[in-house]
């Protein structure tokens, strides 16, 4: 999300050896090593995903996009033609940059490929952690929405709005509140006695943005963010679930079992089941132990079964009744007519699947008060390195170019940007380039090659193999973002009438001086 302004770091320390890692949604940390964030937050690798994409972003192909929370329910949308949603923000503290663009983009891809659009200008979020005066955060959000528009935002397909003219974000978010308190809220981000109350009002108004495109309809929500806003993510989703009267999962015996562990019982039960009928839990704990090396997750799991013993081992649909009365309970029991064995306070479904079940329940949630939330689903982007190093910062003037900047400007910032060349002329043709340290060549990758692979793939291979210079390259590159810049606000005039089809006031700062 949109977020900036400076709070308490959350540090997380890896067990293995000992390293920091900060997420920090209103800091301006960088991520030094990506590969922890797979380990430590458990955030998955999107690359796998590539082969089912049939027109991936050029963001997804050249590796910027990196990583992801649940992707899959989203290919699966777009593929079954479904309904889904994308929502994202920004905080309107200054004017919108070349980093932003990326998440524009985001967007703006899946709305082409079928879901319904958000994109929120967080001037809550501005005023409560940033203290911007209403006249500063109008002129800011009107330049973010004239460039989610120019950059091809369709209001036909999509909504922009701001947080506080949206009553029902605002109502969604007391209702939020009544499901966590001060220890959790010091828990994720470290808030202390000092902290303002405004501050974390506005985290929960920012997982009720993140929820609110589920409010008329649940469905699979993708949010697009850095790695910094992943907190506000894992909030949420456990938010959302906290809100669900039943939740759906699956199981193979009466006890549960977290995602690492179901993966030993799928494998399992699918060696298994062909050869023994009926299975039971001992037998299945006794193959797992011989076909695994050992692991605390091999440990746990045999353990479980150990203790189920002679129970039968098959697979089912777990309903898990959280906060519906036992009239209610007993209501879904008999919407779900399939194979079932009921207890207190679940049932377990047989022989149907997962989807099927998880609609029923869904449905009936609704009908009967609830919200019915999709866990929300994220996309992970790299962030982008400041043209003077460091991470793209709008507390930073030389550090990013505005989409709005002259573009003799964008053009000199460019030429005066670090680079990964080495010390000498001599040095970069003997050595190579180090483009993977490079700002200017991530205006290439991130920006300015578009969507030619092949542009940004010749870049990078002469920079590494020496035969391209600093000194050229960054002209080529200047004058690529001169144009880029001329263009894009050429685009920016032609929306902005489409300014009149919002629900929502913002001033013309230059009307106001």
């Amino acid at each position: 999300m949109g977020l900036g302004g400076k709070g308490d770091t959350m540090n997380n320390k890896s067990s293995k050896d000992n390293k920091h890692i900060s997420i920090d949604p209103w800091g301006s940390s960088t991520i030094e090593d990506y590969n922890d964030l797979f380990t430590q937050f458990g955030i998955s690798k999107f690359e796998h995903f590539l082969p089912n994409i049939s027109h991936p972003h050029y963001l997804m192909r050249r590796g910027i996009i990196f990583g992801h929370r649940g992707y899959q329910s989203i290919i699966k949308a777009i593929n079954s033609k479904s309904p889904f949603s994308v929502l994202s923000g920004f905080m309107p503290t200054g004017d919108p940059h070349i980093g932003h663009k990326m998440v524009f983009d985001e967007i703006v891809w899946h709305q082409k490929q079928g879901a319904k659009a958000y994109g929120l200008i967080a001037d809550l979020e501005a005023h409560a952690a940033r203290k911007l005066s209403w006249s500063e955060i109008d002129g800011h959000a009107r330049n973010y929405v004239l460039a989610l528009l120019a950059s091809d935002f369709n209001l036909e397909t999509g909504e922009i709005y701001r947080q506080s003219e949206n009553r029902q974000v605002r109502d969604l978010a007391f209702e939020l509140g009544i499901e966590t308190n001060f220890s959790e809220m010091q828990s994720i981000y470290g808030f202390s006695g000092n902290t303002e109350l405004s501050h974390i009002q506005s985290v929960l108004t920012q997982a009720a943005d993140i929820l609110y495109p589920q409010l008329d309809h649940p469905q699979p929500t993708v949010i697009p963010v850095g790695p910094d806003q992943d907190p506000h993510l894992r909030l949420t989703r456990d938010l959302a679930s906290r809100l669900r009267l039943f939740s759906v999962t699956e199981a193979y015996a009466s006890f549960e079992a977290d995602p690492m562990e179901l993966e030993y019982l799928e494998t399992a039960f699918d060696k298994l089941s062909p050869t023994k009928t009926p299975l039971h839990c001992n037998d299945v704990a006794d193959w797992i132990e011989n076909e695994n090396k050992p692991s605390e997750v091999l440990t746990t799991i045999t353990n479980k079964l150990k203790e189920a013993s002679k129970e039968e081992f098959y697979p089912r649909v777990r309903v898990i009744n959280h906060r519906a009365t036992s009239d209610l309970f007993k209501k879904l029991e008999s919407r779900i007519s399939e194979n079932k064995q009921t207890y207190k306070q679940h049932l377990d479904v047989f022989d149907a699947s997962h989807d099927e079940i998880d609609n029923i329940v869904r449905e009936f949630e609704i009908e009967h008060g609830g919200y019915g939330f999709y866990p929300p689903l994220s996309l992970y982007h790299r962030f982008m390195s400041g043209l003077t190093g460091g991470k793209m910062s709008s507390s930073i003037p030389d550090s990013y170019i505005s989409l709005f900047e002259d573009p003799e400007s964008g053009y000199q910032k460019v030429k005066q940007s670090i680079t990964g060349g080495r010390e000498s002329a001599k040095l970069q043709r003997e050595l190579g380039g180090e483009a993977d340290k490079c700002p200017v060549y991530e205006l290439y990758a991130y920006l300015l090659t578009q969507d030619d692979d092949s542009y940004a793939q010749r870049v990078y291979e002469e920079c590494t193999n020496g035969t391209r210079l600093c000194g050229d390259c960054k002209e080529e590159a200047a004058n690529l973002m001169r144009e880029f810049l001329k263009d894009y606000q050429q685009k920016i005039k032609e929306v902005e009438p489409l300014l009149e089809k919002l629900n929502f006031n913002i001033s013309n700062p230059e009307e106001n001086s």
